[in-house]
């Protein structure tokens, strides 16, 4: 029997502003990634995000992010001293460890957000920075990354556990790695398209690039952005197809309370 985990990004709203349906996506998923203030969120929008999926038994993780609110965290700034970005992380995430431990319901991972986990990918100093920055904090913690990725071997190097990630919404290109957002089609759209891809990758094993290849891969993780337009129905297909396809989901880790 296959199992998988289905994950999304969220308590991504900020103040006044309001940024996807995280009450409809915890009916879904299995696994939380919770924004750490830099490129969303506030303390209260954290506290409250903890709270929801605690009620419904979600695991949830820390997902920092470059500081940069203005661009949502999708512009390419690193320009940092590694060890200042090091720095960074470490308050990030144990930021949110703190509130998900006052709160009862503890952190079980790190999943590296936006435009710091597209870097981080391609380059191996910055991928030992995020690694070394989770262990630091908590060694513990999981790495949530993606395949062929220097973030994947830099977590291995540091003795992180690693769960392997896939995307819904997102296509691939020859290396294994995300499209950029800057290009058209990076963002998948379609249901159908979506659902294939998933299928594709948990039940067949290999990621379909924009090329043509099919690169293999072992999944332990499907992201669905909370952000896109569309993702609660997205999530919801997933779950339809998958589960139609024999797969049941469970979190790839529980909180150890």
């Amino acid at each position: 029997m296959t199992m998988i985990d289905l994950n999304c990004d969220m308590g991504e709203s900020f103040g006044a502003y309001t940024v996807g349906d995280d009450s409809s996506m915890l009916e879904l998923i299995n696994t939380a990634n919770i924004a750490c203030g830099f490129h969303a969120g506030d303390p209260v929008v954290v506290r409250d995000t903890i709270l929801a999926a605690k009620a419904k038994g979600v695991s949830i993780g820390a997902h920092p992010s470059f500081m940069d609110l203005y661009g949502f965290g999708r512009r390419r700034i690193y320009g940092e001293k590694p060890e200042d970005v090091e720095a960074q992380l470490i308050y990030q995430i144990a930021a949110v460890q703190g509130m998900a431990k006052a709160l009862g319901w503890p952190i079980t991972h790190v999943k590296t957000h936006g435009s710091l986990g597209n870097i981080a990918a391609e380059d191996a100093r910055l991928a030992e920075v995020c690694a070394s920055a989770i262990k630091a904090v908590d060694s513990s913690l999981t790495f949530v990354t993606l395949p062929y990725s220097e973030t994947m071997k830099a977590a291995e190097a540091a003795g992180l556990e690693v769960a392997c990630e896939v995307f819904a919404d997102r296509t691939y290109d020859d290396n294994g790695m995300l499209t950029s957002r800057q290009e058209e089609g990076s963002v998948i759209h379609d249901l159908q398209k979506s659902t294939d891809q998933v299928l594709s990758m948990v039940k067949d094993g290999f990621i379909p690039t924009v090329g043509g290849k099919k690169l293999p891969v072992k999944a332990t993780t499907v992201c669905v952005h909370g952000d896109t337009p569309g993702a609660v129905d997205v999530a919801r297909a997933l779950r339809e197809a998958l589960s139609k396809e024999g797969i049941t989901f469970a979190p790839f880790k529980s909180p150890q309370l």
